[in-house]
């Protein structure tokens, strides 16, 4: 069975500061905020939500379709995806568009500061979903603000049960249509500071929003993850990585894991725990598709 993943394929463009952004930065002086960072180390990268996403099921053997849209430039992106065995059936080329670019400066703490040019993805909604037998799950993660809402509700016409992954598309939406994803939707993930944003747009708490839904998964990063059912939540701990070298697509690491795992009809806490191994797994790597695992190691 195959997870159809709606988002952005994009790539990347990953810019090293040697320094902190905090020491950059003076609060005080945020309303005529003018900082140039130099950044000696950079490198592009395959990514996207979609993508990097994609790429962690295909990991662990799944069968990932990704839904996107690509520019003129896409040519060796989808070439890339066709030879790691990943389906672009669902991938369509906008050709007076380029693909979407991330430009993502990291600081020594691993804090980050991403420009993010849609491109292409801004026609994402052109690609319908239709039911098909060998579709179980679906996704919507960040993506093109027409697509997002108009693939959660073909989702919920075609009775394929999604994760709402909002991610970096999570301000586009006001807390109405935030509260109505999540009442198409079956499962929730965030991370700590979107989930805070969530809960203070839908005026709704992670107790509550879980009763909305199957479960909701908010990850930690180091702290691990919680995960909300109905009103009750599980703290699962963060496994611990062999070096820290890339924060990039770690996030979405953890939600190809969590694909995964409802696949195999996983609780979710199972599917939360292996979401953080393939969170350490992946910063360890630089870029959000360079890692591997070993499927013996992590139990699969």
């Amino acid at each position: 069975m195959s997870s159809v993943i709606c988002g952005s394929l994009a790539f990347d463009t990953i810019m090293g500061f040697e320094g902190r952004f905090a020491e950059q930065i003076l609060p005080d002086q945020l309303h005529i905020l003018n900082v140039s960072f130099l950044v000696p180390a950079l490198r592009r990268e395959f990514g996207g939500c979609a993508g990097n996403i994609a790429y962690s099921l295909k990991q662990l053997g799944g069968s990932p379709l990704p839904m996107a849209t690509v520019g003129n430039d896409g040519a060796d992106y989808l070439a890339r995806m066709q030879a790691q065995g990943i389906s672009t059936e669902f991938v369509r080329v906008v050709d007076d568009l380029y693909t979407a670019q991330a430009m993502i400066m990291t600081d020594r703490d691993n804090n980050q500061i991403t420009a993010f040019h849609p491109g292409a993805m801004m026609q994402a909604h052109i690609t319908r979903i239709e039911a098909r037998s060998d579709i179980k799950l679906g996704m919507i993660s960040p993506d093109g603000r027409d697509a997002m809402l108009q693939h959660a509700e073909q989702f919920k016409a075609a009775g394929i049960p999604f994760v709402f992954d909002p991610g970096q598309g999570l301000p586009m939406f006001d807390g109405k249509e935030l509260a109505h994803f999540v009442d198409l939707a079956s499962w929730v993930t965030v991370n700590d500071y979107e989930g805070r944003m969530l809960c203070d747009r839908t005026g709704l708490s992670c107790a509550e929003l879980s009763r909305r839904v199957r479960g909701l998964l908010v990850t930690l990063g180091a702290e691990g993850c919680e995960v909300w059912v109905d009103g009750a939540k599980t703290l699962v701990p963060a496994v611990k990585a062999s070096a820290l070298v890339d924060p990039t697509g770690c996030g979405d690491a953890f939600r190809g894991a969590l694909l995964f795992g409802l696949e195999k009809d996983w609780p979710l806490v199972r599917c939360a725990a292996l979401g953080n191994q393939m969170g350490a797994s992946k910063i360890a790597s630089r870029g959000g598709q360079n890692y591997s695992v070993n499927l013996n190691e992590i139990g699969i």
